[in-house]
């Protein structure tokens, strides 16, 4: 009779199993998606102005007002682009191949108005969400080749990039290319984003040429301080800030209780891996340079954020913290070799976006048993290598067309006055002061004291 009895209650439960397997997305599962992409994609663009705050504290005054100029236009041009070809080649028709199509985007919202949930979520909340990350990989670009750069040249180098570099190798991973198929995980973007940015950097940094007097004949690195501290760490806040959106939002759901649990798990190692890159950044100044520099702890801060974002859902607190910790000690030992390769860069996008995005894509399977660290290699080589190229091509491209660098006399004088006829700071007095600041012994082309 017993068995009987449990053979009868299993029968009873077959239909409601199924049902629970099969039950379709719910209107209320459907609204908190597409809320949790809509909120978190306003978070992604809030880092814009952290950005944009950073890179206006780390170039000199005269050249801030380009730079907040360049910040936010770059990400009309993202807006534009992603709407006109960026999204369908990311996205669509991409069927494990190595790019979608060329087209138009358009929300397709007719089946939720029916009252057929099943897409999960809003078309218009994705493409908004994934819209921002391309901003966002545009940024990287910015701050790297400031104060010697033509407006108008680095504003078409980000036509190509948000329409056509940075979708392209989005499908591979994002957009279920190739690299997906063979299981390549990047969760929010260690390589998708930031190291795209900074491979677009270096090839315009190595092509633009170092700031004049950033480097003398005798192989010394000269610094060349910032304007405003103060509105660089308003900037690192800024974008910390925004990075839970980044990686928060990655999730891609918040319609259950195992997507709010991920999602606190993200953000929580999210803002782990950055307390750990930026104490590690500055115990490791201390030892090399026995002084701790404000804007080695900033990106410091940052480079633990690039290295947890390709696999923030998987590791302990613990772990996070140490991925973000190296990172912070990698940004560190960074400066030094970009500067004696003389690439100079400005705000630190190559040794944070850069050297992290790649680390933190190779660290992913140090929790994650389910990645490869041979796939997680070749995405990062395949990435790199195919941005290098395009990038390389539509730098050379401006430079024997339009020209990429500004003239000797304009650099001297500043963007400002003569790229956009405006300053930033039109109250203050220049005043040349002799000297050096800054840790002896080291000058930051990436913690950018200029």
């Amino acid at each position: 009779m017993k068995k009987f009895m449990i053979l009868f209650a299993g029968l009873l439960l077959l239909p409601t199993l199924a049902l629970a397997e099969d039950a379709p997305v719910s209107e209320m599962s459907y609204i908190l998606n597409t809320f949790s992409f809509l909120v978190m994609g306003i978070l992604v663009m809030w880092m814009a102005a952290g950005f944009g705050m950073l890179e206006s504290g780390l170039v000199r005054s005269k050249n801030v007002a380009t730079i907040c100029l360049k910040n936010i236009s770059l990400f009309g041009i993202a807006g534009i682009l992603f709407y006109l070809v960026g999204y369908n080649l990311m996205y669509a028709g991409v069927d494990g191949g190595f790019m979608g199509s060329f087209g138009l985007w358009g929300a397709d919202d007719a089946a939720a108005a029916a009252g057929d949930y099943s897409s999960g979520y809003s078309a218009a909340s994705d493409w908004f969400f994934q819209m921002v990350f391309c901003g966002a990989a545009c940024s990287v670009v910015s701050g790297c080749v400031a104060e010697r750069i033509k407006l108008w040249s680095f504003l078409a180098f980000c036509v190509v990039l948000c329409g056509i570099i940075y979708p392209i190798q989005g499908s591979w991973g994002w957009g279920g290319g190739w690299l997906s198929e063979m299981g390549f995980s990047d969760y929010a973007g260690s390589t998708i984003v930031h190291s795209v940015g900074g491979w677009a950097a270096l090839t315009g940094a190595i092509i633009l040429g170092a700031r004049k007097g950033k480097y003398s004949k005798s192989g010394q690195v000269n610094p060349l301080p910032g304007s405003n501290i103060p509105l660089a760490t308003l900037g690192t806040f800024i974008l910390w800030m925004g990075w839970y959106g980044f990686n928060g939002g990655s999730v891609l759901a918040l319609g259950d209780a195992a997507s709010a649990i991920e999602m606190s798990n993200v953000m929580v190692n999210t803002n782990m891996a950055a307390c750990g890159g930026m104490i590690a950044a500055m115990i490791m100044v201390q030892i090399l340079y026995k002084k701790v520099d404000v804007t080695m702890a900033l990106n410091g801060a940052l480079a633990g954020l690039v290295s947890i974002t390709a696999g923030p859902a998987t590791p302990s607190l613990g772990a996070a913290t140490l991925i973000g910790a190296v990172g912070g000690i990698l940004a560190v030992l960074a400066v030094p070799f970009f500067d004696k390769l003389k690439i100079d860069d400005v705000v630190g996008a190559l040794s944070v976006h850069l050297v992290c995005g790649i680390w933190g894509t190779l660290a992913v399977p140090i929790t994650d048993g389910e990645a490869s660290f041979v796939t997680q290699f070749i995405g990062v080589v395949a990435t790199g290598a195919f941005v290098i190229i395009t990038s390389s091509i539509v730098w050379l491209a401006l430079k024997y067309t339009i020209g990429i660098r500004v003239g000797e006399e304009e650099e001297m004088l500043g963007c400002d006055s003569c790229e956009i006829g405006m300053e930033a700071y039109p109250d203050f007095q220049r005043v040349s002061i002799g000297g050096s600041s800054g840790i002896s012994g080291y000058t930051s082309s990436s913690v950018s004291r200029n």
